[in-house]
């Protein structure tokens, strides 16, 4: 199983290293070309470039937060049964507070990739 968390976690990692640059290039240059008084369009696009990034990173930490707690809840239930206690597996931590971070970069690539930038 941990074999198959790597394999997530690199995935993830590689694809967000693919669509962080696009959505960046995309997002600079509708920035450029909208100069100094952006138009409605454009100001949804970089209001809502602030607030998603917020909420996907709360998402993050709720994510790994609740990962942990429940390695936590594992551990001490092994140690209380007498059994070997686990380890936690940072992988999967890692992989559960990479996703929503993911999920968000690359649904902005493949919109952004569909929308002109005029």
């Amino acid at each position: 199983m941990t074999r198959t968390r790597s394999t997530t976690l690199a995935r993830q990692a590689t694809e967000l290293a693919v669509a962080v640059p696009q959505v960046m290039a995309h997002r600079l240059t509708r920035m450029a070309l909208a100069g100094p008084v952006p138009n409605a369009r454009d100001r949804r696009e970089f209001h809502g470039m602030a607030q998603e990034k917020a909420h996907a990173f709360w998402q993050s930490w709720f994510a790994m937060g609740w990962a942990m707690t429940q390695a936590m809840q594992q551990a001490w239930m092994a140690m209380l049964q007498g059994a070997r206690v686990p380890l936690v597996d940072t992988q999967a931590v890692l992989a559960r507070g990479l996703a929503p971070v993911h999920r968000k970069a690359t649904a902005n690539a493949r919109r952004l990739a569909r929308t002109p930038l005029r």
